[in-house]
Protein backbone atom coordinates (compact mmCIF):
# COMPACT_ATOMS: atom_id res chain seq x y z
CA UNK A 1 0.00 0.00 0.00
CA UNK A 2 1.29 3.45 -0.87
CA UNK A 3 1.21 6.40 1.48
CA UNK A 4 -1.42 9.18 1.90
CA UNK A 5 1.15 12.00 1.51
CA UNK A 6 2.86 12.54 -1.85
CA UNK A 7 5.86 14.86 -1.68
CA UNK A 8 7.42 16.40 -4.79
CA UNK A 9 11.04 17.18 -4.05
CA UNK A 10 13.74 15.56 -1.94
CA UNK A 11 15.62 18.72 -0.98
CA UNK A 12 17.39 18.99 2.34
CA UNK A 13 14.76 21.55 3.29
CA UNK A 14 11.88 19.11 2.89
CA UNK A 15 13.87 16.42 4.66
CA UNK A 16 14.27 18.67 7.72
CA UNK A 17 10.89 20.38 7.64
CA UNK A 18 7.77 18.69 6.21
CA UNK A 19 9.08 15.12 6.41
CA UNK A 20 10.48 15.67 9.89
CA UNK A 21 7.18 17.16 11.09
CA UNK A 22 5.33 14.11 9.77
CA UNK A 23 7.84 11.74 11.36
CA UNK A 24 7.50 13.37 14.77
CA UNK A 25 3.71 13.40 14.43
CA UNK A 26 3.63 9.71 13.45
CA UNK A 27 5.25 8.85 16.77
CA UNK A 28 2.28 10.44 18.53
CA UNK A 29 -0.36 9.12 16.14
CA UNK A 30 -1.01 12.64 14.79
CA UNK A 31 -0.22 12.14 11.08
CA UNK A 32 -2.29 10.89 8.16
CA UNK A 33 0.41 8.34 7.47
CA UNK A 34 3.75 8.14 5.76
CA UNK A 35 5.23 9.94 2.78
CA UNK A 36 6.08 8.85 -0.74
CA UNK A 37 8.61 11.23 -2.26
CA UNK A 38 9.14 12.00 -5.93
CA UNK A 39 12.44 13.23 -7.34
CA UNK A 40 11.60 15.31 -10.42
CA UNK A 41 15.17 15.76 -11.67
CA UNK A 42 17.54 13.03 -12.70
CA UNK A 43 21.22 13.24 -11.81
CA UNK A 44 23.69 11.01 -9.94
CA UNK A 45 23.31 12.87 -6.63
CA UNK A 46 19.50 12.71 -6.65
CA UNK A 47 19.54 9.06 -7.69
CA UNK A 48 21.88 8.27 -4.79
CA UNK A 49 19.52 10.09 -2.40
CA UNK A 50 16.52 8.12 -3.69
CA UNK A 51 18.43 4.86 -3.35
CA UNK A 52 19.41 5.74 0.22
CA UNK A 53 15.84 6.64 1.15
CA UNK A 54 14.61 3.30 -0.15
CA UNK A 55 17.45 1.37 1.48
CA UNK A 56 17.77 2.94 4.91
CA UNK A 57 14.21 3.40 6.15
CA UNK A 58 15.28 6.52 8.06
CA UNK A 59 17.79 9.34 7.89
CA UNK A 60 19.37 11.76 10.39
CA UNK A 61 18.44 15.41 10.89
CA UNK A 62 20.95 17.31 13.02
CA UNK A 63 19.31 20.16 14.92
CA UNK A 64 21.99 22.72 15.85
CA UNK A 65 21.63 26.25 17.16
CA UNK A 66 20.21 28.35 19.95
CA UNK A 67 16.69 28.15 21.38
CA UNK A 68 15.29 29.82 24.49
CA UNK A 69 18.78 30.88 25.51
CA UNK A 70 20.23 27.37 25.35
CA UNK A 71 22.50 25.65 22.84
CA UNK A 72 20.75 22.80 20.98
CA UNK A 73 22.83 20.06 19.37
CA UNK A 74 20.96 16.82 18.76
CA UNK A 75 20.15 14.25 16.08
CA UNK A 76 16.63 13.12 15.20
CA UNK A 77 15.95 10.12 12.98
CA UNK A 78 13.27 10.89 10.40
CA UNK A 79 11.16 7.83 9.58
CA UNK A 80 8.31 9.35 7.60
CA UNK A 81 9.50 8.49 4.08
CA UNK A 82 8.20 5.06 3.16
CA UNK A 83 8.83 5.10 -0.60
CA UNK A 84 11.08 7.15 -2.89
CA UNK A 85 10.57 7.40 -6.62
CA UNK A 86 12.17 9.05 -9.63
CA UNK A 87 9.56 10.54 -11.96
CA UNK A 88 11.28 9.44 -15.17
CA UNK A 89 11.61 5.86 -13.93
CA UNK A 90 8.57 5.31 -11.73
CA UNK A 91 5.81 7.35 -13.37
CA UNK A 92 3.31 4.46 -13.60
CA UNK A 93 3.70 3.80 -9.85
CA UNK A 94 3.35 7.49 -9.03
CA UNK A 95 0.24 7.75 -11.19
CA UNK A 96 -1.33 4.70 -9.51
CA UNK A 97 -0.63 6.15 -6.06
CA UNK A 98 -2.20 9.48 -7.05
CA UNK A 99 -5.34 7.71 -8.20
CA UNK A 100 -5.87 5.44 -5.22
CA UNK A 101 -4.14 6.46 -2.00
CA UNK A 102 -2.94 10.06 -1.97
CA UNK A 103 -4.85 12.57 0.16
CA UNK A 104 -2.29 15.39 0.46
CA UNK A 105 0.31 16.61 -2.02
CA UNK A 106 3.21 18.80 -0.82
CA UNK A 107 5.98 20.28 -2.91
CA UNK A 108 9.14 22.34 -2.87
CA UNK A 109 10.44 22.28 -6.43
CA UNK A 110 12.90 25.17 -6.36
CA UNK A 111 13.08 28.45 -8.23
CA UNK A 112 12.14 26.93 -11.60
CA UNK A 113 9.43 24.66 -10.21
CA UNK A 114 6.47 26.60 -11.59
CA UNK A 115 8.00 27.12 -15.02
CA UNK A 116 6.05 25.55 -17.87
CA UNK A 117 7.66 23.58 -20.70
CA UNK A 118 6.36 24.16 -24.22
CA UNK A 119 7.12 20.52 -25.09
CA UNK A 120 4.30 19.38 -22.79
CA UNK A 121 0.94 19.02 -24.53
CA UNK A 122 -2.53 17.54 -24.16
CA UNK A 123 -1.30 14.25 -25.64
CA UNK A 124 0.12 13.50 -22.20
CA UNK A 125 -3.39 13.02 -20.85
CA UNK A 126 -4.26 10.54 -23.60
CA UNK A 127 -0.95 8.71 -23.27
CA UNK A 128 -0.46 8.29 -19.51
CA UNK A 129 2.80 6.38 -19.88
CA UNK A 130 4.48 9.60 -21.03
CA UNK A 131 6.15 11.65 -18.29
CA UNK A 132 5.42 15.41 -18.34
CA UNK A 133 8.46 17.67 -18.17
CA UNK A 134 7.26 20.57 -16.00
CA UNK A 135 5.95 20.25 -12.46
CA UNK A 136 2.57 21.92 -13.26
CA UNK A 137 2.10 19.49 -16.16
CA UNK A 138 3.01 16.53 -13.93
CA UNK A 139 0.43 17.73 -11.42
CA UNK A 140 -2.24 18.17 -14.08
CA UNK A 141 -1.58 14.68 -15.46
CA UNK A 142 -1.90 13.11 -12.00
CA UNK A 143 -5.02 15.07 -11.08
CA UNK A 144 -6.56 14.24 -14.47
CA UNK A 145 -5.94 10.54 -13.76
CA UNK A 146 -7.50 10.91 -10.31
CA UNK A 147 -10.53 12.72 -11.72
CA UNK A 148 -11.00 10.10 -14.44
CA UNK A 149 -11.10 7.31 -11.88
CA UNK A 150 -12.62 9.11 -8.88
CA UNK A 151 -14.37 12.32 -9.98
CA UNK A 152 -15.72 13.06 -6.49
CA UNK A 153 -12.42 12.54 -4.66
CA UNK A 154 -10.21 15.61 -4.54
CA UNK A 155 -6.91 16.11 -2.74
CA UNK A 156 -5.37 18.85 -0.63
CA UNK A 157 -2.36 20.56 -2.19
CA UNK A 158 0.14 22.31 0.09
CA UNK A 159 2.98 23.85 -1.94
CA UNK A 160 5.96 25.09 0.07
CA UNK A 161 7.78 27.06 -2.61
CA UNK A 162 8.78 30.57 -1.56
CA UNK A 163 6.25 32.18 -3.89
CA UNK A 164 3.68 34.69 -2.65
CA UNK A 165 0.31 32.91 -2.42
CA UNK A 166 2.00 29.80 -3.74
CA UNK A 167 -1.09 27.58 -3.92
CA UNK A 168 -3.16 30.20 -5.75
CA UNK A 169 -0.31 30.66 -8.21
CA UNK A 170 0.11 26.91 -8.77
CA UNK A 171 -3.66 26.37 -9.09
CA UNK A 172 -3.93 29.07 -11.74
CA UNK A 173 -1.04 27.53 -13.68
CA UNK A 174 -2.56 24.04 -13.60
CA UNK A 175 -6.06 25.21 -14.50
CA UNK A 176 -4.63 27.53 -17.16
CA UNK A 177 -2.77 24.58 -18.65
CA UNK A 178 -5.97 22.50 -18.64
CA UNK A 179 -7.78 25.31 -20.47
CA UNK A 180 -4.96 25.65 -23.00
CA UNK A 181 -5.25 21.92 -23.62
CA UNK A 182 -9.02 22.35 -24.12
CA UNK A 183 -10.03 20.04 -21.30
CA UNK A 184 -13.73 19.56 -20.42
CA UNK A 185 -15.57 21.74 -17.92
CA UNK A 186 -16.04 18.88 -15.39
CA UNK A 187 -12.26 18.54 -15.07
CA UNK A 188 -11.89 22.29 -14.59
CA UNK A 189 -14.59 22.17 -11.90
CA UNK A 190 -12.78 19.26 -10.22
CA UNK A 191 -9.50 21.17 -10.16
CA UNK A 192 -11.05 24.34 -8.78
CA UNK A 193 -13.67 22.89 -6.41
CA UNK A 194 -12.87 19.30 -5.42
CA UNK A 195 -9.16 19.95 -4.99
CA UNK A 196 -8.21 22.24 -2.10
CA UNK A 197 -5.25 24.53 -2.88
CA UNK A 198 -3.76 25.84 0.35
CA UNK A 199 -1.29 28.73 0.55
CA UNK A 200 1.48 28.28 3.08
CA UNK A 201 4.71 29.83 4.32
CA UNK A 202 7.72 27.84 5.48
CA UNK A 203 10.44 29.27 7.68
CA UNK A 204 13.50 27.25 8.70
CA UNK A 205 17.17 27.52 7.82
CA UNK A 206 18.47 24.14 6.66
CA UNK A 207 22.14 24.90 6.33
CA UNK A 208 23.69 21.82 4.74
CA UNK A 209 22.96 18.32 3.48
CA UNK A 210 24.26 15.09 4.94
CA UNK A 211 25.36 12.32 2.60
CA UNK A 212 23.79 10.31 1.15
CA UNK A 213 20.62 11.64 2.77
CA UNK A 214 19.87 13.84 5.78
CA UNK A 215 20.33 17.48 6.74
CA UNK A 216 21.54 20.00 9.31
CA UNK A 217 18.87 22.47 10.45
CA UNK A 218 18.35 25.16 13.05
CA UNK A 219 15.96 24.55 15.98
CA UNK A 220 13.45 27.19 14.84
CA UNK A 221 10.75 26.02 12.44
CA UNK A 222 7.42 27.38 11.24
CA UNK A 223 4.87 26.13 8.74
CA UNK A 224 2.10 28.75 8.56
CA UNK A 225 -0.90 27.40 6.65
CA UNK A 226 -3.83 29.46 5.43
CA UNK A 227 -7.12 28.01 6.63
CA UNK A 228 -9.23 26.60 3.80
CA UNK A 229 -12.57 24.87 4.14
CA UNK A 230 -12.29 21.13 3.54
CA UNK A 231 -8.49 20.95 3.67
CA UNK A 232 -6.61 18.01 5.19
CA UNK A 233 -3.36 18.57 7.02
CA UNK A 234 -0.61 15.97 6.67
CA UNK A 235 -0.11 16.07 10.42
CA UNK A 236 -0.56 18.03 13.63
CA UNK A 237 2.63 19.59 14.94
CA UNK A 238 3.60 22.29 17.41
CA UNK A 239 5.39 24.24 14.65
CA UNK A 240 2.37 24.27 12.32
CA UNK A 241 0.14 27.34 12.60
CA UNK A 242 -3.22 27.37 10.82
CA UNK A 243 -4.23 30.98 10.27
CA UNK A 244 -6.78 33.22 8.60
CA UNK A 245 -4.06 35.86 8.22
CA UNK A 246 -1.16 34.28 6.35
CA UNK A 247 -0.12 37.68 5.01
CA UNK A 248 0.96 38.89 8.46
CA UNK A 249 3.23 35.85 8.85
CA UNK A 250 4.78 36.59 5.46
CA UNK A 251 5.33 40.20 6.51
CA UNK A 252 6.80 39.09 9.82
CA UNK A 253 9.43 36.94 8.11
CA UNK A 254 10.12 39.53 5.41
CA UNK A 255 10.51 42.54 7.71
CA UNK A 256 12.39 40.99 10.62
CA UNK A 257 14.44 38.10 9.23
CA UNK A 258 14.95 39.01 5.57
CA UNK A 259 15.17 42.75 6.20
CA UNK A 260 17.58 42.07 9.07
CA UNK A 261 19.85 40.11 6.75
CA UNK A 262 19.76 42.92 4.20
CA UNK A 263 20.54 45.56 6.83
CA UNK A 264 23.62 43.64 7.99
CA UNK A 265 24.72 43.05 4.39
CA UNK A 266 24.39 46.76 3.68
CA UNK A 267 26.64 47.61 6.63
CA UNK A 268 29.10 44.96 5.46
CA UNK A 269 29.22 46.49 1.98
CA UNK A 270 29.46 50.07 3.21
CA UNK A 271 32.28 49.33 5.64
CA UNK A 272 34.25 47.01 3.40
CA UNK A 273 34.33 44.31 6.05
CA UNK A 274 35.96 40.88 5.93
CA UNK A 275 34.90 38.55 3.12
CA UNK A 276 34.52 35.73 5.65
CA UNK A 277 32.27 37.60 8.10
CA UNK A 278 29.10 35.71 8.99
CA UNK A 279 25.77 36.80 10.41
CA UNK A 280 26.84 35.44 13.81
CA UNK A 281 30.10 37.42 13.60
CA UNK A 282 28.13 40.59 12.84
CA UNK A 283 25.78 39.96 15.76
CA UNK A 284 28.79 39.75 18.05
CA UNK A 285 30.07 43.14 16.84
CA UNK A 286 28.63 45.70 19.28
CA UNK A 287 28.15 48.50 16.73
CA UNK A 288 26.53 46.30 14.08
CA UNK A 289 24.30 44.63 16.65
CA UNK A 290 23.21 48.02 18.02
CA UNK A 291 22.30 49.31 14.57
CA UNK A 292 20.21 46.23 13.76
CA UNK A 293 18.44 46.33 17.11
CA UNK A 294 17.60 49.99 16.45
CA UNK A 295 16.06 49.09 13.09
CA UNK A 296 14.01 46.28 14.59
CA UNK A 297 12.75 48.16 17.65
CA UNK A 298 12.34 51.68 16.25
CA UNK A 299 11.30 51.12 12.65
CA UNK A 300 9.89 47.60 12.23
CA UNK A 301 8.19 46.80 15.53
CA UNK A 302 6.05 50.01 15.52
CA UNK A 303 4.46 48.83 12.26
CA UNK A 304 3.40 45.52 13.82
CA UNK A 305 2.22 47.40 16.90
CA UNK A 306 -0.04 49.46 14.65
CA UNK A 307 -1.35 46.20 13.14
CA UNK A 308 -2.23 44.92 16.62
CA UNK A 309 0.48 42.24 16.44
CA UNK A 310 3.09 43.58 18.86
CA UNK A 311 3.20 40.57 21.19
CA UNK A 312 3.59 38.06 18.37
CA UNK A 313 6.17 40.27 16.65
CA UNK A 314 8.23 40.60 19.83
CA UNK A 315 8.29 36.81 20.21
CA UNK A 316 9.30 36.40 16.58
CA UNK A 317 12.12 38.95 16.69
CA UNK A 318 13.45 37.22 19.82
CA UNK A 319 13.61 33.98 17.84
CA UNK A 320 15.29 35.75 14.90
CA UNK A 321 17.89 37.19 17.27
CA UNK A 322 18.74 33.68 18.45
CA UNK A 323 18.85 32.41 14.87
CA UNK A 324 21.26 35.16 13.86
CA UNK A 325 23.47 34.21 16.82
CA UNK A 326 23.54 30.53 15.82
CA UNK A 327 27.19 29.50 16.31
CA UNK A 328 26.81 26.49 13.99
CA UNK A 329 25.55 28.40 10.94
CA UNK A 330 28.20 29.61 8.49
CA UNK A 331 25.95 32.19 6.81
CA UNK A 332 28.30 34.65 5.13
CA UNK A 333 27.30 38.25 4.58
CA UNK A 334 29.03 38.13 1.19
CA UNK A 335 26.39 35.59 0.08
CA UNK A 336 23.51 37.64 1.48
CA UNK A 337 24.83 40.77 -0.26
CA UNK A 338 24.25 39.31 -3.71
CA UNK A 339 21.62 41.18 -5.77
CA UNK A 340 21.58 43.72 -2.96
CA UNK A 341 19.67 46.62 -4.54
CA UNK A 342 16.84 44.32 -5.60
CA UNK A 343 16.67 42.94 -2.05
CA UNK A 344 16.44 46.51 -0.72
CA UNK A 345 13.56 47.07 -3.11
CA UNK A 346 11.73 43.88 -2.08
CA UNK A 347 12.45 43.81 1.66
CA UNK A 348 12.73 47.41 2.85
CA UNK A 349 10.65 49.60 0.54
CA UNK A 350 7.42 47.65 1.29
CA UNK A 351 7.91 48.20 5.03
CA UNK A 352 8.27 51.96 4.54
CA UNK A 353 5.17 51.98 2.32
CA UNK A 354 3.22 50.00 4.92
CA UNK A 355 4.35 52.36 7.70
CA UNK A 356 3.24 55.36 5.64
CA UNK A 357 -0.13 53.78 4.86
CA UNK A 358 -0.81 53.51 8.61
CA UNK A 359 0.80 56.87 9.46
CA UNK A 360 3.43 55.17 11.63
CA UNK A 361 6.18 57.65 12.44
CA UNK A 362 9.71 56.30 12.55
CA UNK A 363 12.95 57.80 13.81
CA UNK A 364 15.82 57.99 13.13
CA UNK A 365 14.75 56.87 9.63
CA UNK A 366 17.65 54.47 9.17
CA UNK A 367 15.80 52.49 6.53
CA UNK A 368 14.76 55.54 4.51
CA UNK A 369 18.36 56.70 4.51
CA UNK A 370 19.51 53.28 3.29
CA UNK A 371 16.98 53.32 0.44
CA UNK A 372 18.04 56.83 -0.53
CA UNK A 373 21.73 55.87 -0.60
CA UNK A 374 21.00 53.22 -3.20
CA UNK A 375 18.79 55.47 -5.30
CA UNK A 376 15.83 53.10 -5.11
CA UNK A 377 12.69 54.79 -6.38
CA UNK A 378 9.70 55.05 -4.07
CA UNK A 379 6.17 56.38 -4.63
CA UNK A 380 5.99 60.16 -4.22
CA UNK A 381 3.69 59.91 -1.22
CA UNK A 382 6.20 57.71 0.60
CA UNK A 383 9.19 59.89 -0.27
CA UNK A 384 7.46 62.93 1.17
CA UNK A 385 6.21 61.21 4.30
CA UNK A 386 8.28 62.31 7.28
Amino acid sequence: MTQPILQFGTSRFLQAHVALFVSQALERGDALGGISVVQTTSNPASEARIAALNRQGSYPVMIRGRQDGEIVDKVIQCRAVQAAWIAERDWATIRDAAIHDVRVIVSNTGDAGYRLDERDSATLLAQPEQVPRSFPAKLLALLHARWSARPDSGVTLLPCELVTRNADTLRDLVIGLAKDWQQPAPLLDYLSQQCIWVNSLVDRIVSEPLQPVGAVAEPYALWAIERRKGMELPCLHEDIVVTDDLRSYEQQKLFFLNLGHTWLADQWLAQGRSATETVADAMNDAALRESLEAVWTQEVLPVFDAMGLRERAEAYVASVRERFLNPYLDHRLSDIAGNHVEKVRRRIVPLIELADSMAVASTPNLLRDLVARHGVAMPQRTVNAR
